[in-house]
């Protein structure tokens, strides 16, 4: 996704742009690939993050004129807050201090936006009316699709650091710019500078009636739990994440098998929130690379050895959804801005998640 909204920004810009991937846009392996991905704009009390997710409603909007594909479906975004003064209360100030819509409900209230319901234990639902999902694997190949349209290269093969070059297929390729955006494959890429934790998550889609669909049905969080999920968008089923850091998983080899554990607890939370749901099937599983900062921060940071080097990444769990703003900030860092310190590589303290209170490195 970061890869792709940069090369779409450069190439419509003018800048010559030159792709290179071992495997297809959207491709299955990629945290970036599959059915969907949420878009919301709460992020606790950080406005930086909400005001990004918020131009880049706009900036998917502008993706779906250009293309003529439904990507964004407004459905919005319903927080299942467990506590008064959490992390939802935090969202709330920061999304209007913004000037984001969002909708403080009561648990009864909240009941209406889903077939079943269960509130137990909520304290209130934050609901972002505006926010909803992203079809993932079509947005990153509508992006690249603009940016191969706008005249940039797609090479099909590994990419490995050369200096300040790129080596892929045996050839040595040079740029003014060089940006590695390469997800849950970075760590390898750069072993000992970059310091991002990759880990296995897991992702269960469930068997449901025509009630389910998204939209109407929102996509929903609950913070201090770790999941979060939506409705059946385009006949997936429901989709229910637990979102506890998984296990470390290496991208290129490891196999995609979801744990039994993750199972258990995605069908004990469905029966506990989505009581209509208890003993649907397990109609698809998705096994994929999480890849994160310490503090769950993107890293957009210059190669300390190479001035024409910038790496890109830390943002599986919260980053898609911000692809086509995040691009927009790095082309001003490459026009010579100076980025944010907390993108910045090297060791981080440990913070609270970005995505959800499981997103906690330990």
């Amino acid at each position: 996704m970061f890869g792709a909204s940069l090369a779409r920004r450069l190439a419509r810009n003018g800048w010559d742009v030159t792709v290179v991937d071992p495997h297809p846009p959207g491709h299955v392996r990629a945290a970036s690939g599959h059915e969907s991905r949420l878009i919301r704009f709460a992020h606790g009390s950080d406005r930086w993050y909400t005001r990004s997710a918020w131009r880049a409603r706009d900036l998917w909007r502008e993706l779906e004129e250009e293309t003529g594909r439904s990507l964004l479906l407004e459905c919005g975004v319903a927080w299942f807050a467990l506590s008064q003064d959490g992390w939802e209360a935090q969202s709330e100030d920061a999304l209007r201090a913004e000037g984001v819509p969002v909708v403080r409900m009561g648990v009864d209230d909240a009941a209406g936006l889903f077939p079943t319901f269960d509130g137990d234990g909520l304290r209130f639902v934050l609901y972002e009316p505006e926010a909803g999902i992203l079809r993932a694997r079509d947005a990153t190949q509508a992006l690249m699709e603009v940016a191969l349209a706008a005249g940039a290269r797609l090479v099909a093969g590994a990419a490995r650091p050369d200096g300040d070059a790129v080596l892929a297929n045996g050839e040595r390729l040079e740029a003014d710019r060089i940006i590695w955006a390469c997800g849950a494959w970075l760590p390898s890429i750069f072993p000992g500078l970059v310091d991002i934790h990759v880990t296995r998550q897991d992702v269960f889609h469930f068997g449901n009636d025509a009630s389910w669909k998204s939209p109407p049905v929102p996509g929903w969080v609950e913070y201090d739990t770790a999941v979060y999920g939506t409705g059946d968008v385009d006949g997936y089923g429901v989709k229910v994440a637990p979102d506890l850091e998984g296990p470390s998983f290496d991208p290129e080899h490891d196999q995609r098998v979801v744990s039994a554990e993750n199972e258990e607890a995605a069908r004990a939370y469905i029966a506990k929130r989505f009581p209509g749901l208890s003993g649907a099937p397990v109609v698809a599983t998705r096994a994929c690379p999480y890849a994160l900062t310490q503090d769950t921060n993107f890293l957009v940071a210059r190669h300390p050895e190479h001035e024409r080097v910038w790496i890109l990444g830390g943002g599986s769990g919260h980053g898609f959804k911000h692809g086509p703003a995040l691009a927009e900030y790095v082309h001003e860092l490459l026009d010579g801005a100076e980025p944010d310190p907390r993108f910045a590589l090297g060791t981080r303290a440990s913070g609270l998640g970005l995505r959800t209170a499981g997103g906690r490195i330990r």
